[in-house]
């Protein structure tokens, strides 16, 4: 028997290979459907390539923080049928404060606006790896891949914004497309919305899409952090189609949407999937696909799409109940086609606003040597590869005398953990630190070999206005061979559900 098992799967394979031709010639749906026939179209690509490419490497595009890239700009007809990229970043979560925008046709408003992360299917800025029919993640989640048709009759623009404040080293991409004589008259447009309440509204569902026009709707992608322990996702589904108002397609609940079934479970597929599934507990994220591939939802005057944001909740008293609203911090990308320009959409948050946390950089020490108030001891600059900044505040009194203080203003009330980024080393003393004349901790930065030192002081609101950090020597430790000090940063970590509404990160200053 192993024998003729060993005769039969060859000839088995052989056979099905040759049922291919037939296959594809014969069964429209099939992958390989009308391969044989030839085309009507040019094929074209915009890339990074090196404008040198006989001669040189240089296949990426910088973009310097707050800036914008042009990836392509193409003139129709045609259809893009391929993007793909790679980023070299090294702001945490890049991929969050990268933004993502189409044109067609010379719209005033893109068709496509979303954090790339999103776009491509793992929201929170994390780099994460799946496969499903229209996007791949490769490469531990920094090669993106989609492959949505997107169509247009004159024109197609693409961007990318550098939201964040760092440069970005550089973008890497193809965007493959098909430049045809003419497009039938019913073509219909890609579009890709973001969308995010951090956290979750009482009293009302979430948001994925308010549509109107004529179309079809293509697929959701929704990303969660989890606020407190628990199960988030006992909502249900509603589509209200064409201004009904009962929702005509009633869902059973948030894993049962995304065709998974008894909580989430990391696992991907060409329709649906979670690639992204921390947990239960609170600070947990996640991520879920429903791609409406082989059952596209049709319009012909509106559409909205609405989730329930309810699940487990556990009190205080130690009670707690299955099915409650949740405020946990909540964001999707529709994705449809329709026909008609789009309606305007709410202005799309910030980069800093679209994170969970961002940290404020209060005073930082290389950039504070300016206006540093001190006892008279020299102050460098060392590169230290070991800091955040790459480059610290370095005070070196030959005595337990020293002292400085470093001045710092907000323009806004802040509110978050304040953390203090140190250098320690060999020859280092220890040292008083406060605030505002109010002592925050004394710090002995002696180690054996050069290093950080992060100290978390609690829970803290600063107000707007001038503020002063300063530090005084207290002495030395026994081993240590000085009193020199080393200073990194001062940082405020703030959480977007904490943050005022009208609060702008952007204008958080500090000593220049």
């Amino acid at each position: 028997m192993k024998t003729i098992g060993r005769i039969r799967r060859p000839f088995i394979i052989l056979f099905t290979l040759s049922l291919v031709p037939a296959m594809a010639q014969h069964s429209p749906g099939h992958p390989l459907a009308g391969l044989e026939r030839l085309k009507n179209f040019e094929t074209m690509r915009a890339s990074s390539s090196d404008p040198d490419w006989r001669n040189g490497n240089a296949d990426a595009r910088p973009i310097p923080a707050g800036g914008t890239l042009v990836v392509a700009d193409l003139k129709g007809p045609g259809v893009i049928t391929h993007i793909w990229n790679t980023i070299a970043h090294d702001a945490p979560n890049y991929s969050r404060l990268m933004t993502l925008r189409m044109y067609w046709d010379g719209e005033a408003h893109p068709s496509v606006e979303a954090p790339i992360g999103d776009f491509f299917g793992i929201g929170h800025g994390i780099d994460k790896s799946f496969v499903s029919l229209p996007i791949k993640v490769s490469s531990d989640g920094r090669g993106r891949n989609c492959y949505w048709p997107m169509p247009f009759r004159k024109s197609a623009r693409i961007t990318v914004s550098n939201e964040s404040d760092r440069p970005c080293g550089g973008i890497y991409f193809y965007v493959d497309w098909q430049k045809h004589k003419s497009l039938p008259r019913h073509t219909a447009y890609f579009h890709a919305m973001y969308r995010q309440e951090f956290p979750c509204v009482m009293g009302r569902n979430y948001l994925v899409a308010d549509l109107v026009g004529r179309g079809h709707y293509v697929g959701t992608i929704q990303s969660v952090q989890m606020m407190s322990p628990g199960w988030y996702g006992e909502g249900d589904d509603f589509f209200f189609i064409d201004g009904e108002a009962e929702p005509r397609l009633r869902g059973t609940g948030t894993e049962d949407y995304f065709c998974d079934g008894w909580g989430f479970h990391v696992q991907d597929g060409p329709f649906y999937g979670t690639p992204l599934w921390e947990g239960y507990d609170t600070g947990h994220h996640g991520t879920a696909y429903r791609f409406h591939i082989p059952d596209p939802v049709t319009f012909t005057k509106s559409l909205r799409v609405e989730i329930e944001h309810k699940g487990s909740q556990r009190f205080p008293d130690g009670t707690e109940t299955g099915f409650i609203e949740r405020d946990d911090l909540m964001s999707s990308v529709a994705l449809w086609y329709q026909t008609e320009p789009h309606k305007p959409w709410p202005a799309l948050p910030p980069g800093p606003e679209r994170l969970f946390e961002r940290t404020l950089k209060l005073c930082v020490g290389w950039q504070a040597v300016p206006d540093v108030k001190h006892s008279g001891a020299p102050i460098g600059l060392p590169k230290l590869a070991c800091t955040k900044e790459s480059q610290a505040l370095w005070f070196k009194p030959s005595d337990a005398n020293g002292w400085l203080e470093i001045p710092f203003k907000l323009d806004q009330e802040a509110k978050g953990n304040l953390w203090g980024r140190f250098v320690a080393s060999k020859d280092y003393g220890i040292y008083r630190v406060s605030l505002d004349g109010e002592e925050l901790a004394i710090v002995d930065l002696y180690a054996e070999k050069t290093t950080s030192r992060e100290l978390d002081w609690g829970r803290r609101t600063l107000g707007a206005g001038p503020h002063v950090l300063r530090f005084e020597c207290q002495g030395k430790a026994e081993a240590s061979k000085g009193w020199f000090f080393g200073f990194d940063r001062l940082d405020m970590p703030m959480r977007a559900y904490e943050r005022p509404a009208d609060f702008d990160l952007r204008r958080i200053q500090v000593p220049k």
